[in-house]
């Protein structure tokens, strides 16, 4: 190792271990509302408070999620800092009772937040960067959105602008970044469910941002930027230890200034792009003098890759090639690009030119040589090749080579004494039939006997042969000529068709895998059409019905092209019949477009377009079956997203066939059990009511008046329920005492359980509310019921209010036989009861359900808990605003 290198290695170790004891950042990063990343953190600072660590929570938004607070218990919460904003009063995160305070750990959500005027800071991750300063460890949540380089490639993904996004430079300081990841199926049932958002906003949301495509694509986001990171990280340590080990390999070309610097910059913009790695560019400077023009285009090559988003570099030393290899080793690098260096001949027959030194001396290294158009071009002009300038071409080149076997004939048979020249020419024969047609073959192995036999077999300079051997000798050489090229044009033909079935193959195997990773139709067809216009180089666009079954273009490539109308007369036929229609067809040939179905006549999912250029003729018999095989896939993946529809579609009509069924069953008990207590009364009252004494009229009255309550009672649970889930229920919000709320629950409860005990405790101070209080207070009144009804008798049923910082907590515990741990986040789905616990075998299962919703309203949460030993404990959490008085 030289001493240059011991000194980067020292510096490098000196400040990975600086840096290291400077980062006291760790991010929960998640791809979008709702995937846990609160949650995540919480667990962690729990952990951390086990193993005896000071962890105060500074802010965290549990947006109403019962298993979020739950977490809270036994957590130190600093209090929030009020700030009125245009006449409303708000909390925001208290930076400087954080500072007082000083924990080793501090939890401080929402890293992206804005902060209302009045702060230090103008953002949230300001005050997170003070907090560092002073030497206190944060953890802190964050959505891959609000990262500020990936701004316009959210835009593009979701078209949803995000206006509160955090530097790059930030995540810098973050020690550990932790994937907080959720499966989209997942998180949008979450979202259903309700635990992401509140029902008024939670329909809105699955139809924008919260699509399956969206989250797929922020899913992959999150990954790479996770991904980066711990590359980052991994080759800073392997630096300071010293070596580098690429977990993402990096892309660095290397460019010498000439006029295919700036084509190389693009060419490894694009592969880096690709590989989702980093890249940069490189320069070796060897001491040797570059002119005004070389130093231009290095010049420009260098400013376009900084503005492509690459990196630029400047090597110094004699030997390019250790040059390279030794900066690939330092940074990390798995792959250089080169363009066609200008070797010396003789450096290429010595192996010494800068591909051969980088083959040899970088084994670990992948090397991708590239060249520039201009030189292709050059290629095929020497050398026909598929997709030269045409037949013309073919025989220009056969005679070239051809007079290319004379001279090589002439010398051998004047300055080395060849005895067999015609293997020269035969040589000239093999080499045309491999790179054309028999028909040029046959052309050169004719120019090759009569010129063997003119120049060379004697009588030389004349088509006579004098000797009878030598008729049979030439007339063997023209065979074998003859013979040879049909041998090797069959060859040269087998390997173009190799080629072709190779490239059909992984076309098919990458629509395949693109397909497969499409979650909707439209991600289907979107990418269809990208695969057919790239694989067939044409433009590309699917047509489909929509809800008015009119046939309408919902997918093109790689633009939007107007459908002429003969183009939509073929469309609606071949998705009629099943069968193609339009140009290269016999059907409606007239029509510009070539159009495929999709689907079948009796199963139709629309039509595939193919526009071609105007001057192109008929595709080949194996690029005709390319397309007919990528649209079948396409149709059959079209298909498997409608039938998972409509087993979707099923599980729903099921899940709400069940709803229905325990509907109906409630009812029949609900309504039916108080409607006959209520005629039974009243037909005694009818009959016998002179006869009667006054007590038992009362009874019966009384009797009446109790089952009509209980039946009123059941209407309103079921209207409540109608209400809460089309999102039409209304709150009107006014200040109340918590006490008030629960003496009216309390009330309305001893009224049907008069011999029922209640422990009431409140707080000394007054507790404010502002609430919808009648919404409150049949919440709690339901949660009372349900309680009251499992009781044992002589038990009492106990209330608790207690504020818990921002929140205020009502706690209502019974000593009944309690609710299993694994059913009691089930109790608060409709008509989910249960024959045990806090909940009757012949109950609706909508008292709970209700309370949920009413409670999640008003940005609380309800959740049901283990009693004291016994019984069960049902928890409301309701907001805490400031007092009205505190108002402006």
């Amino acid at each position: 190792m030289s001493e240059p290198s011991r000194e980067a290695r020292a510096d490098a170790l000196l400040d990975s271990v600086q840096e290291e004891n400077g980062r006291r950042l760790k991010i929960f990063l998640g791809a979008a509302p709702g995937v846990g990343k609160t949650y995540a953190m919480l667990s962690a600072a729990r952990e951390l408070k086990r193993q005896g660590i000071d962890v105060v929570v500074g802010l965290v938004e549990t947006h109403g999620r019962a298993e979020t607070q739950a977490l809270l218990e036994g957590l130190e919460v600093l209090p929030r800092r009020k700030v009125n904003y245009r006449d409303r009063d708000f909390t925001e995160f208290d930076l400087d009772a954080a500072l007082q305070r000083r924990p080793a750990v501090i939890l401080v959500d929402e890293l992206a937040h804005s902060n209302l005027p009045g702060g230090r800071h103008e953002r949230r991750w300001q005050d997170i960067a003070e907090l560092l300063d002073a030497g206190i460890e944060v953890y802190s949540a964050l959505n891959v959105q609000h990262l500020e380089s990936l701004n316009d490639q959210v835009r593009r993904i979701t078209n949803v602008t995000v206006r509160e996004t955090v530097p790059d430079a930030f995540l810098d300081r973050a020690r550990d970044i932790v994937l907080v990841d959720l499966p989209p199926r997942e998180l949008i049932q979450r979202l259903k469910q309700g635990k992401v958002y509140v029902p008024e906003t939670a329909a809105a949301a699955l139809d924008a941002f919260f699509s399956p495509t969206n989250l797929v694509a922020l899913r992959e986001l999150a990954v790479d930027t996770v991904a980066g990171h711990v590359d980052s990280d991994l080759r800073e340590q392997m630096l300071a230890r010293g070596g580098a080990m690429p977990v993402r390999r990096r892309v660095m070309a290397a460019i010498d200034g000439h006029s295919q610097s700036e084509y190389l910059v693009r060419i490894a913009r694009r592969i880096a792009e690709r590989r989702g790695a980093p890249w940069s560019v490189a320069f070796v400077d060897n001491g040797a003098t570059l002119d005004k023009g070389r130093r231009e285009r290095l010049d420009a090559a260098m400013r376009l890759a900084r503005r492509l988003g690459g990196d630029t570099v400047m090597l110094r030393g004699h030997a390019i090639a250790d040059e390279l290899i030794a900066h690939a080793d330092r940074e990390g690098i798995g792959q250089i690009i080169l363009g066609r260096t200008r070797e010396r001949p003789m450096a290429r027959m010595l192996g010494r030119s800068l591909t051969q030194l980088l083959l040899r001396r970088g084994a670990h290294l992948e090397l991708t040589i590239i060249a520039t158009p201009a030189e292709r071009a050059k290629s095929r002009m020497r050398l026909r090749m598929p997709g030269g300038k045409g037949r013309r071409d073919e025989y220009v080149f056969a005679t070239v080579a051809t007079l290319v076997a004379f001279g090589l004939s002439f010398i051998a048979d004047r300055y080395l004494s060849v005895a067999n020249l015609a293997l020269i020419f035969l040589m000239a024969v093999m080499v045309v039939a491999a790179r054309t047609r028999m028909v040029v073959a046959v052309y050169t192995a004719i120019l090759c006997f009569l010129g063997y036999n003119f120049f060379f077999a004697p009588p030389r300079y004349t088509l006579a042969i004098a000797n009878v051997d030598d008729v049979l000798a030439v007339c063997l050489f023209l065979v074998t000529a003859l013979v040879c090229s049909r041998l090797a044009t069959r060859l040269a033909s087998q390997v173009e068709s190799l080629r072709a079935a190779h490239a059909n193959a992984r076309a098919l195997l990458s629509l395949g895998q693109r397909l497969s990773t499409s979650t909707d139709a439209a991600g289907i067809r979107k990418a269809g059409v990208d695969a057919l216009s790239h694989v067939l180089h044409c433009d590309a666009a699917i047509l489909a019905r929509d809800a008015s079954q009119v046939l309408r273009v919902v997918a093109t490539a790689p633009r939007d092209f107007p459908l002429a109308t003969q183009d939509l007369g073929a469309a609606s036929w071949s998705e009629q019949h099943a069968e193609q229609a339009g140009r290269y067809t016999d059907t409606l040939n007239a029509a510009p477009c070539w159009v495929l179905p999709l689907g079948s006549a009796d199963n139709p999912l629309g039509v595939a377009v193919l526009r071609f250029p105007p001057e192109r003729g008929e595709p080949q018999v194996d690029e005709r079956s390319l397309a007919m095989a990528m649209v079948q896939d396409i149709g059959q993946a079209l298909q498997r997203a409608r039938l998972a529809d409509e087993l979707e579609g099923a599980r729903v009509q099921g899940e709400t066939e069940r709803l229905r069924n325990a509907l109906l069953s409630s009812v029949s008990h609900d309504l039916r059990s108080p409607l006959a207590s209520m005629i039974g009364s009243a037909g005694t009252l009818a009959s016998y009511g002179d006869q009667l004494p006054a007590g038992e009229r009362r009874e019966l009255l009384e009797a009446i008046l109790g089952e009509g309550q209980r039946l009123d009672r059941y209407i309103q649970n079921l209207l409540d329920m109608t209400r809460l889930g089309h999102g039409t229920l209304k709150l009107n919000r006014d200040w109340t005492d918590v006490a008030e709320i629960v003496a009216a629950s309390s009330n309305r409860l001893r009224k049907l359980f008069p011999d029922l005990r209640l422990d009431i405790a409140l707080p000394s101070n007054t507790i404010l509310l502002y609430v919808h209080p009648a919404l409150i207070e049949q919440a709690l009144f339901n949660i009372l019921e349900n309680a009251a009804r499992f009781s044992p008798p002589g038990e009492a049923v106990r209330i608790v209010v207690r504020p818990n910082g921002e929140k205020v907590q009502i706690d209502v515990v019974d000593r009944g036989p309690g609710i299993p741990e694994d059913e009691r986040a089930r109790i608060f789905d409709m008509f989910y009861s249960v024959s045990r616990g806090d909940r009757a075998p012949q109950g609706t299962g909508l008292g709970l359900a209700i309370c949920r919703g009413m409670i999640g309203a008003h940005g609380g949460s309800v959740e049901a808990l283990p009693g004291d030993g016994v019984g069960t404990t049902i928890r409301i959490t309701l907001p805490l605003p400031a007092p009205p008085e505190n108002n402006a």
